[in-house]
């Protein structure tokens, strides 16, 4: 059963020993069979007030692991579930909202299943996106460095 309701404030969030707020994340992505070649597509949302594109992420909350965190974000923002696989890195990033720092760690998460309905989707739209189309939709550079690495280990996981 899926919450139809995103959890707000920040009350239950966690922070660092610098007071920098911590965020999770995820990277959506599944593979298509296309022509007998095998092309990967990552699930890309519009920010709240619906401009540019960028991965589901938000606060770590108190009481939930680190994936489980990153599992309920991509699941309140972009209303998919999955495997969550690699830790792709930890980024610190200043907010552009807030004058504030975050320290933020993203996953890759194979998609199993796309909700119809999800917490956020009258607030943001979400899309699948080539590789290069996000490369060149994303305006956060470290989510652009999160994708990257993704590319890279499942290159190396396809060799395997």
């Amino acid at each position: 059963m899926v919450a139809m309701v995103s959890r707000q404030g920040r009350q239950d969030q966690r922070y660092n020993h610098n007071g920098h707020r911590l965020i999770v994340g995820c990277i959506p992505y599944r593979i298509k069979m296309d022509k007998q070649s095998e092309q990967v597509e990552v699930l890309v949302i519009t920010s709240q007030k619906g401009h540019g594109m960028m991965f589901p992420k938000g606060g770590w909350e108190l009481g939930e692991t680190m994936k489980e965190g990153a599992c309920r974000e991509v699941m309140e923002e972009a209303g998919v579930q999955g495997d969550v696989e690699y830790l792709l890195g930890k980024w610190g990033y200043k907010s552009k909202r807030h004058d504030i720092f975050h320290e933020a760690f993203m996953f890759s998460l194979k998609v199993t299943e796309e909700l119809v309905q999800w917490p956020e989707m009258v607030s943001r739209n979400r899309k699948w996106a080539t590789i290069d189309e996000a490369r060149q939709g994303c305006q956060h550079a470290w989510m652009k460095e999160a994708l990257e690495t993704l590319v890279l280990l499942l290159s190396i996981m396809k060799k395997c």
